[in-house]
This record gives structure tokens, sequence and C-alpha cells, in this order.
């Protein structure tokens, strides 16, 4: 846990000092709890989602960064990739493509990314009732 501890620190050090390198993404920690932060991120132009900001949860594991933290939308987004009810999203770097490498702030423009080029071979947001990423409940 104190590695964890240290990377997370050591990203929220990063943020601070380049709070404007990257306008479309905010990434705010939690004053209490290391592993809770929230992003706020713009959505990319030439989309339908372009002028929109969304607003998103981290949940961070305490094995951080041997495993992806757990990201959810809580605002409310129709995309395929993303569940409509929980704000879940279905993204490899947040499954079984995690690696150490990435960021928070990797991960936030790996999903602006997404937003971008939905990937219709795993849909969570489908009326089926299963999608690559696991079980989806369409009631």
């Amino acid at each position: 846990m104190q590695a964890s501890r240290a990377r997370l620190f050591k990203e929220y050090k990063e943020v601070q000092r380049e709070k404007s390198a990257d306008p479309d993404i905010q990434l705010i920690c939690d004053d209490s709890n290391i592993f809770k932060w929230t992003a706020l991120i713009k959505g990319p132009s030439e989309t339908p989602y372009e002028g929109g900001v969304f607003q998103l949860a981290f949940a961070i594991p305490e094995q951080y960064p041997l495993l992806p933290p757990q990201v959810r939308f809580l605002t409310k987004i129709f995309h395929p990739n993303v569940h409509f009810k929980t704000g879940e999203i279905c993204l490899d770097i947040l499954k079984n493509a995690w690696s150490p490498a990435w960021t928070l702030q990797s991960v936030c423009r790996a999903i602006i990314a997404l937003m971008a080029h939905p990937e219709p071979d795993s849909p969570l947001n489908c009326d089926s009732d299963t999608g690559a990423c696991g079980k989806v409940n369409s009631t």
C-alpha cells in the first residue's frame, strides 16, 4: 500500500505542476483519501459530446499501479461502451490491457479517445444481455 500511496502522490504533484498542460482534463484528488479522485473531462471536438463537461469517479485499489483504477462516469452519457445506469466504462486498459505505465491522466485521455471512437466490438450499452465487458442487465 505504501508503494501505491507514493505513486499517487507523485501523480498528484504532476497534476498540480502541469494544470494548464492539458486543458481537456481536470483531475481532483479527494482531500481526505488519496485513493478517491474525480476528473472533469471535456467532450472531444467534432463529436456529439463537444462542448460538454463530463465527470468521472476514480476508485483506486491499494495495489495500484499493479491493478487498474475503477473508473465510471458520474455524468449521464449515451455511449455504446458506457453502461447507461452505472456509468461503467468498457475499455481494455481498465480491464485486461492495463499496464503500470498508465497514469490517471493517461486514463482520462484514453476515455476521451473512446468517446470520439467507440469500440463496437465491446459494447456495454446495447440491446443484448451480454457485452465483452461481462454480463449487462438491460432491464
